[in-house]
């Protein structure tokens, strides 16, 4: 059965990024607009559930209009709608998804909910040049690290995951050690830019474990030694120290990355990977995997920088490849009852 172009709007709402995106299967992306509430939330330290929640609520429809006339559409135009069903902060997801069915109710269009991980995971399928499935991906992000042998829109196998820590939890806990400002993760890695490597040296957990599983909880704890024994020499820990500090910990955690990234490739026989999460957009990290990856004559492809992080272009993107048969069945009709997941296995997730 032919199926014809649908157009999709795309809400993401996760945590403390309002993101409305609009993807046509035809054409793809045709706009995405994003607010960061990451100057709210830096006077805190961390994120804030209920700020975040009422922010969505001020920021979700003028984003969703600006998103419609940057596309040169109108709601009318929208076949479907997809939305962050999880997982995620439980307020914040209400937000996005109350929206989504309202909209949908009034304009007759069927809804998806959308795994966040999901989305992440096949934001690099928005690109120019997007990789072939079958593939393994590195989801790594402030809550999740996993690889993952991908053969299809929702044939996911996990191969590997964090079993404390993610990397970038890691990441902010560090930088909080260090007395970075938030988000921690950003700043730490503009800090290890400026150190030296070598003068310090933190172990590399579960580098020779012969397995594809991660732990980072035990790094937080070896840079704790660290700053507690430089400050006991000195009072309190310069510059040029924290900087050091820094790229040793950042050399750990996207040396282990690498290693399982490739050992992951071996095991499976495949010679694609794909990076997506937050911690793909490290710069440390990219230049470590484009060159194993090149050693190995295999491909490693990322979304844009822009869409490692929370966005609705993802949204819509995984959406719209679910959606098609569901539209083409004129499902439009339902009751736009809801429910969210802050918690929900990407390993549920079936074929559309």
């Amino acid at each position: 059965m032919h199926i014809p172009p649908v157009l999709i709007l795309g809400i993401e709402s996760s945590c403390d990024e309002t993101g409305i995106a609009l993807y046509d299967t035809e054409r793809g992306l045709l706009s995405h607009a994003l607010h960061s509430q990451v100057d709210m939330h830096a006077e805190y330290g961390g994120v804030v559930p209920e700020l975040a929640s009422r922010d969505h609520i001020r920021r979700a429809l003028p984003l969703t209009r600006r998103a419609l006339d940057q596309a040169g559409v109108n709601l009318n135009d929208i076949d479907g709608i997809a939305y962050t069903q999880g997982p995620g902060l439980a307020g914040a997801l209400l937000v996005g998804t109350s929206i989504a069915e309202s909209l949908a109710f009034t304009l007759k269009v069927p809804t998806i909910g959308v795994h966040h991980l999901e989305g992440h995971l096949l934001a690099p399928l928005l690109e120019e040049n997007p990789p072939e499935f079958p593939f393994v991906a590195l989801l790594v992000s402030g809550g999740h690290t996993q690889l993952m042998r991908v053969s299809g829109i929702g044939d996911y196998e996990l191969l590997g995951d964090t079993l404390d820590d993610a990397a970038g939890e890691a990441f902010d806990k560090t930088a909080k050690l260090l007395g970075l400002g938030y988000p921690g993760g950003p700043a730490l890695s503009r800090l290890a830019a400026q150190g030296k490597a070598g003068r310090f040296k933190l172990p590399r957990p579960l580098l020779n474990s012969g397995d594809l599983n991660f732990s980072f909880s035990g790094l937080k704890t070896a840079v704790l030694s660290i700053v507690n024994s430089a400050k006991a020499e000195t009072g309190e820990l310069d510059e040029a120290t924290k900087a050091d500090i820094a790229c040793e910990f950042q050399e750990a955690v996207t040396e282990v990355l690498t290693a399982k990234c490739m050992a992951a490739l071996r095991e499976t026989g495949m010679d694609n990977l794909i990076v997506s999460g937050g911690v793909g957009a490290n710069a440390r990290l990219r230049a470590r995997l484009n060159e194993a990856t090149s050693r190995r004559l295999c491909k490693v492809s990322y979304p844009r920088l822009e869409f490692c992080t929370d966005n609705g272009a993802m949204i819509a993107f995984a959406g719209a490849m679910r959606m098609k048969n569901l539209i083409a069945k004129h499902a439009g009709d339902g009751d736009h009852s809801f429910t969210v997941r802050p918690r929900w296995d990407l390993a549920e997730l079936q074929k559309p």
